[in-house]
């Protein structure tokens, strides 16, 4: 008779297995995270909208239960969906500062603009309108008067156009006989609920916090900073190897660096009415960040300023080049690594102990770039050779001198915000 045989599967053929579906689980898994990161904006805006949506479906529900719409009217249930549509910001922050500004001038402008109704009421006949009429002249006239003030302009805006355009509803709904009061007491509740709504889903519903923001803003800007130094000096001592990509690369950190001022002045507003979460107390120094952005543009001005040296024709200057290269990079490469460690402090919100640790780096990067001004190296400095790089030089030693005033404000920052020691 025939043998049959039975094939054994061996031992391991279940575990290798195992193995591969992990495999392909994490590399679907690493496809994921990099498609969210790399689309992180997009993807946030897609919540924003929903979170929009949602809010205006819960508001619109005063006009579908009836015995609440029949309490308010049409006209009052319009003034809660105005408000979602109006303050519902990006950032929560700005939604709460913008819902608290709507709440300020629509109290102010509705007790004003009743008070001129009454008045108008109680005149009455032809002296109706002529009251209200001459209450619109002179608030209107004087609210937008102080609104031109530069200072009111930049904090108090929406707030005092919300009490010109209150006052006014207001005052008008008094010519048609109607109560006043509770008209401005009914639209006055729904504002409260459009706005009640709002916080709710901006808070509470993958909230958008202006201040993290701010704080991976700041933060990140130290890389960049730091890719633009190794990146120049790279170019400065390497242009025979690339002659025309570089320099685009190397300054990208400094130009998005220097165009952040008014992102990061709207992010700092916002971050200031945003309340304690996470990593972030009450009293966070929030005006730090403010001054650390400041020293970071003056960084990356400086740096920017290397780029005269660095496209500056070098055939020429090419032997005193090769005599300061080896300090230089390794200037360089210290002020590069420093700004690395002050991004990680940030970040991470630990103090990195400049005493013990930035400070020799940049005491060491000024060591080398004094040592590559010796007049032995660069030669005579009355020639335009020697003049050039002693630029590029002095250049050098500015952006030592700006990263010491940063390290200080950081290290200010970490005393503040009790950054945790490492």
């Amino acid at each position: 008779m025939g043998s049959i045989v039975i094939p054994i599967p061996e031992g391991d053929q279940g575990f290798t297995h195992d193995i591969k579906q992990e495999k392909k689980f994490q590399a679907s898994l690493s496809s994921t995270l990099s498609f969210v990161q790399k689309n992180k904006d997009e993807i946030r805006k897609v919540i924003h909208a929903i979170k929009v949506g949602i809010a205006l479906v819960l508001v619109s529900l005063v006009y579908f239960v009836d015995t609440f719409y029949k309490e308010v009217g049409d006209d009052n249930a319009m003034w809660a969906i105005m408000t979602v549509v109006v303050i519902f910001e990006f950032h929560a922050g700005a939604t709460l500062s913008k819902g608290l500004y709507r709440g300020a001038g629509t109290v102010v402008g509705g007790g004003l603009g009743g008070l001129a109704a009454i008045l108008g009421q109680l005149v009455g006949g032809i002296g109706n309108p002529v009251v209200v009429g001459v209450s619109l002249f002179f608030f209107g006239g004087a609210a937008t008067y102080v609104r031109l003030n530069p200072n009111i302009k930049k904090k108090y805006d929406y707030g005092v156009m919300i009490s010109i355009l209150t006052f006014n509803l207001v005052s008008v709904s008094g010519l048609g006989g109607e109560s006043v009061i509770e008209i401005a007491r009914e639209r006055f509740l729904m504002i409260v609920l459009g706005f009640a709504i709002c916080i709710c889903i901006s808070f509470f519903v993958f909230p958008m916090w202006a201040s993290d923001e701010l704080h991976d803003s700041t933060a990140s800007k130290f890389e960049g900073l730091a890719s633009s130094i190794e990146g120049c000096v790279e170019k400065y001592f390497n242009e025979k190897e690339n002659q025309s990509a570089r320099p685009i690369a190397s300054f990208k950190g400094c130009i998005s660096v220097l165009n952040s001022k008014a992102k990061d002045e709207s992010l700092l507003k916002f971050a200031k009415w945003e309340p304690p979460h996470g990593k972030f107390g009450l009293s966070h120094p929030w005006e730090k960040y403010q001054k650390i952005g400041e020293t970071l543009r003056e960084l990356a001005a400086t740096i920017l300023s290397l780029e005269g040296s660095v496209n500056s024709p070098g055939e020429s200057l090419q032997a005193l080049k090769e005599s300061i290269r080896e300090p230089c990079e390794a200037a360089g490469s210290s002020l590069a690594r420093a700004l690395r460690e002050l991004g990680e402090s940030i970040m991470k919100m630990r103090r990195c102990q400049p005493g013990a640790s930035i400070a020799p780096t940049l005491k060491v990067a000024r060591q080398e770039l004094s040592q590559a001004m010796s007049p032995f190296k660069l030669g005579k400095l009355d020639n335009a050779e020697g003049f050039a790089i002693a630029c590029f030089v002095f250049t050098l030693m500015g952006v030592v001198e700006k990263l010491e005033d940063l390290s200080k404000e950081v290290e200010e920052l970490g005393e503040l915000a009790g950054f945790l020691q490492d």
